[in-house]
């Protein structure tokens, strides 16, 4: 952690994930200096705007990325006027972000020719988890750099497992994301067909949470939703689909099949057409249920295929 009168850390990308793990680095009281395409999120989280990418490197010995893929990370690391440019000895890069391990592993090397170092620490848990300070990190790089951030973990994650060399963070978090993807839009499908069946859903989720079928989906989300409580603010629906379309890449990488990839994206790629795509991805629940002919719940968009935005678009960082 920075120290009056030290340099302070550097935040890009304040978006949904990235403006609460800042807002627990400045309620610490560690100085924050901050770069997002929306200048109004780096006040939000008490940090200090930055004017461009140099001035955070300039200024900045340990930067803090938070942003939606590897094209994005890519662009802030080696774009014109980014983080490359001005990398120096000593200076550390943390990507946070859901990225390509490829990617991150590459761009470690870029950095390194400067004297620099990239490590990678997906994150999980939530955006309540965030705010409660209780992610889990999947980290990849050296021990000696892991020992040195374990303060700055501490701000905003409860558990950091230490997975390997960088990339292995990154690859783990994409591991992570594709079973999330697979429990809810499983869990999505299968509520509507209890509701099509005539049965209580808070009674058939006690059925799964006592049984074989329980997974994250139907303990942590689906009491809440159906309930009507959505947890808005958490993973869209788009970056979903992004993250199970990383993973599939990721396994074509690795020369591993994919045999269960289908339905997660058939589900969140029929969401977005349905205009789900911004909300929450819990939304898939009424973008199944929209193609099952039930009736439409509260705060649910009228279903406009024709003028739904690409699903592959990003939110936000």
């Amino acid at each position: 952690m920075s120290a009056p009168g030290t340099a302070p850390t550097g935040f890009v990308g304040l978006g949904n994930m990235g403006g609460r793990i800042a807002r627990r680095i400045t309620d610490a009281g560690t100085p924050l200096l901050g770069h997002d395409r929306e200048t109004g999120r780096v006040r939000e989280a008490g940090a200090e705007p930055a004017a461009d990418l140099a001035e955070i490197a300039r200024r900045c010995d340990t930067i803090l990325l938070s942003l939606p893929d590897s094209t994005v990370v890519e662009a802030v690391v080696e774009g014109e006027g980014g983080l490359l440019a001005h990398a120096r000895p000593g200076q550390t890069v943390v990507d946070l972000s859901t990225s390509a391990p490829a990617s991150t592993v590459r761009l470690h090397g870029l950095l390194a020719e400067r004297g620099a170092v990239l490590l990678d620490a997906g994150v999980t848990g939530g955006a309540a988890a965030a705010e409660r300070g209780a992610l889990t990190v999947m980290a990849g790089g050296p021990d000696a750099e892991l020992d040195r951030l374990a303060d700055l973990f501490g701000l905003f994650a409860a558990r950091v497992h230490r997975m390997g060399a960088v990339g292995a963070g990154h690859s783990a978090k994409l591991l992570n994301n594709f079973l999330n993807a697979v429990s809810l839009a499983a869990t999505a499908e299968v509520m509507v067909a209890g509701d099509r069946a005539g049965l209580d859903p808070a009674q058939l989720l006690e059925v799964f949470n006592s049984g074989s079928g329980m997974n994250f989906a139907t303990r942590n989300r689906f009491p809440h939703i159906v309930r009507g409580d959505y947890l808005e603010g958490g993973l869209t629906g788009d970056l979903m689909l992004k993250d199970v379309l990383l993973y599939l890449a990721h396994l074509r990488d690795l020369g591993v099949p994919s045999l269960n990839a289908a339905g997660p994206v058939a589900s969140f790629g029929a969401a977005a057409r349905l205009g789900y795509g911004d909300l929450i991805s819990n939304r898939v629940f009424d973008a199944l249920g929209d193609l099952a002919g039930a009736p439409a719940r509260p705060g649910c968009p009228d279903p406009a295929p024709d003028q739904a935005g690409d699903p592959h678009q990003e939110a936000g960082t």
